[in-house]
């Protein structure tokens, strides 16, 4: 099978929620190799060359890993927030609050990203109740770090409305707590500015609502090694699809990874598509 990486990794991620014995034999006939014993050196490499949506990054972040931390630090997705919370070892993971080992090539040759002019004096309330442009709004939203921050905020925006740029450079933090963004408000055109920052609402919805199929698939692949405690939820998912529509069914395979490279679909929609041309 002639490829450039994507369609083989896009495929090895279906392949996943086959039976081993079905899994190898697909993998033979359309000449998808098994997953390489140096994979976790190969996934970094391809995450660093690769585009991913924002909270993908979040994904890999709440694995509470010094070394995959240190991965997402160094990529061009990340944001200044994500940076400083990394350099001063917090945690993403659900539920914990012990501050994390920080990779030593980090600390010895990284700086945290500035912080905004006279936060130290005001705050981050009033820092951030003092923004008037987008520049500054997204400097101030870089200094909520950690859940006691978003409780901050949270309160704070309930007890007054904090200034739309502040409420805008909040909600396209990944992290941003989804109970906070709905007090922010649902306006269609506020919904699709978060959708284009590349906000998700899981491995599932973006596995079964996001296109184009090859790509999505790219990046659910990496969750194996990047982001192992989410990826099942694309595997759920997806799994129901590819055992109804593709299964053993080495043709239906083949087609898959031929459509893979033009189809603009979304993954369940190239999935049964490939099931009903074999």
């Amino acid at each position: 099978m002639h490829d450039d990486g994507t369609t083989q990794r896009a495929v090895g991620f279906l392949l996943r929620m086959l039976d081993t014995e079905d899994a190898d034999r697909v993998r033979r006939r359309i000449g998808v190799p098994a997953v390489a014993a140096e994979e976790r050196r190969i996934t970094y490499a391809v995450l660093k060359q690769s585009w991913v949506p924002a909270s993908v990054l979040l994904w890999i972040l709440e694995q509470d890993d010094p070394e995959l931390n240190a991965v997402v630090y160094g990529h061009v997705s990340a944001d200044p927030a994500m940076r400083r919370a990394v350099l001063r070892g917090l945690p993403f993971g659900p539920g914990r609050t012990d501050s994390l080992p920080v990779d030593d090539v980090l600390l010895r040759h990284a700086d945290e990203p500035p912080e905004p002019e006279g936060f130290a004096g005001r705050g981050l309330v009033a820092t951030l109740r003092a923004v008037t442009a987008m520049k500054p709004a997204r400097q101030a939203a870089s200094m909520v770090l950690g859940h006691r921050d978003w409780r901050t905020v949270t309160e704070a925006d309930r007890e007054q409305p904090l200034p739309g740029y502040a409420r805008w450079a909040l909600s396209v933090r990944p992290d941003c707590p989804q109970a906070l963004r709905a007090q922010f408000g649902s306006h269609a055109k506020f919904t699709h500015r978060v959708r284009q920052a590349g906000i998700l609402s899981g491995p599932g919805e973006y596995a079964t609502a996001h296109g184009p199929a090859a790509q999505v698939l790219k990046v659910l692949s990496l969750g194996p090694v990047m982001f192992p405690a989410r990826v099942h939820e694309a595997e759920d998912a997806l799994r129901p699809l590819v055992r109804d529509h593709l299964a053993g069914r080495e043709e239906a395979w083949a087609v898959l990874a031929q459509l893979l490279g033009t189809f603009h679909g979304t993954a369940p929609e190239l999935i049964m598509t490939a099931g009903a041309i074999a």
